[in-house]
Order: C-alpha cells, then structure tokens, then sequence
C-alpha cells in the first residue's frame, strides 16, 4: 500500500476482536500484504450494521478501508470464505482458536508474508473439511504440520537432519533433543551437552516427515498414539521456548478435550 493512499482494498483474516465505545469493534487481522493490522469497524454492533456478519472471527473477508489517525476504517466487508463446518464443532473452534493465535503471535505490524497467509488458510480450509467427517488422528496430524511449516516460515526452524554441533547427517537412533538451541545432537556430541533429552529414533522420524512434506503425503501416514503425544509435547515446549508464553487456546482446548472424555465415560 501507498502511504498516500486514503482507501485501499485487502483481503483479512479476522484474528481476535474487542468492543469499542458503544457500538464500534476493533479488529485485529492478517492480511496477504499489509501483515498484521488492527481496524476499527465503526457501527458493527448495531442491529442495523450490514458488516456484522462479514467481519466474524475465523472468517476471510475481503475490506475496503479508509486511512484515520488512530485505526484505520473499515468502510466496506465482504465474506469470500466463512469456513462454516469448522463452527458447527467445539472441537474445531478450538483448533481454529489455536491456529489464529499462532498467526497472531508470529506475524508483524505491517509486513507482508504471503506464504504464511496462504499456509493459515489452508490449515484452515482442510480443518474445515475435516470437520464434515470428524476424526481426531487427522486433526492432530493437522496441528502439527502447521506448527512446524509455520516455524520454517517464520524463520524458527528446528534442525532435525543435522547435528547442531559437528553437522553430520543424524542416523536413526537416540540422539539428543535441545529445545533451547532449537534442534538435534548426534550421540557423540550431545553426550556433553547440558540441557538436552533423548530422542528417539521414531520420533525424530516423524517430526522430519511433518517438517518436510506437504500436506497431502502427511495426511495419508498413520501414527502411533504415544509417538504422537511425543510429538504433540516437543513441539509444544519448543513453542513455549520461542514465545516465552503458551498460547491462551492451549488451556481452552485441553479443558475442552477433558469434557468430552468425561461424556464418553
């Protein structure tokens, strides 16, 4: 966008919203071009508003918007994709949830970054199939490709093929996990290495599979159960390592996954 540009035109993701006055709504969104964004709808929360529905949470929406001083406004919004199954499940909301505030926590102010646009909404758009033929394997695998394209995008890759120290290709055995370094040791250099953890072959395996294929190859792999929580936790701690924090979604989404346990028994 020029910076003399008074009205310009993005497609958005809506990210997270807030209540503004009595009737206005600021919006933070992600945009193809413009990165992250906050704009304010004025109006949104009127019976009458026109923009209401077009401006949802998870929905991608195509904006006219005019420069102001403080937040930018959001003078016209159009929905070209509502992800409309993905609502009908908790379950979904929750992963959506997850996956929105990862966005949020690696994007920047006004910074393009169209492959991490185009990852978020086909995360989105296979979490949305999926949610027409529910299965939890699929969803988590999901996640986890995510989580780790995500990271290559942003620039946070783990390093899973080479040793972090003498920079051999790693072998299929134990070698040595540092979350703080962000990658793997071979046996013989992560012997003395502080803050490091075993990890094993299969699951090393696995984590490079996600990391390295597309989205098509990695749904039509089965995992083992316990591989997959191992997975799940390492990427989650490694998470928490970058950001310094857990993504407030995690919390929902565990609490949520512990309801429905509860209803099963």
């Amino acid at each position: 966008m020029n910076n003399r540009d008074r009205i310009y035109r993005t497609h958005a993701f809506v990210l997270s919203r807030r209540d503004y006055n009595d009737a206005d709504r600021v919006l933070r969104i992600f945009t193809p071009k413009l990165g992250k964004l906050e704009l304010i709808a004025k109006g949104i929360r009127k019976t009458t508003s026109r923009k209401a529905g077009h401006l949802e949470l998870f929905t991608h929406a195509s904006l006219l918007v005019a420069q102001a001083r403080t937040w930018d406004i959001i003078t016209e919004a159009a929905t070209v994709e509502n992800f409309r199954y993905l609502r009908e499940s908790l379950e979904a909301i929750g992963y959506a949830s997850y996956i929105g505030e990862l966005v949020d926590s690696f994007s920047e102010a006004e910074n393009e970054n169209l492959p991490l646009w185009d990852l978020l909404l086909f995360a989105l758009r296979q979490l949305d199939e999926q949610s027409l033929h529910p299965a939890p394997e699929p969803a988590q695998l999901l996640l986890r490709w995510f989580e780790l394209h995500l990271l290559t995008i942003t620039g946070f890759q783990p390093q899973f093929f080479y040793c972090l120290a003498c920079q051999e290709p790693l072998t299929p055995t134990t070698n040595f996990l540092s979350l703080s370094e962000g990658g793997v040791y071979c046996p013989n250099c992560g012997k003395g290495q502080a803050d490091v953890e075993p990890l094993e072959a299969d699951v090393l395996k696995i984590l490079r599979f996600l990391q390295s294929r597309d989205w098509p190859e990695v749904r039509a792999v089965t995992v083992r159960p316990l591989i997959m929580l191992r997975v799940e936790n390492i990427l989650a701690r490694y998470l928490l390592t970058v950001l310094e924090r857990q993504p407030k979604s995690v919390e929902f989404m565990r609490k949520l996954q512990s309801i429905m346990k509860q209803s099963v028994r």
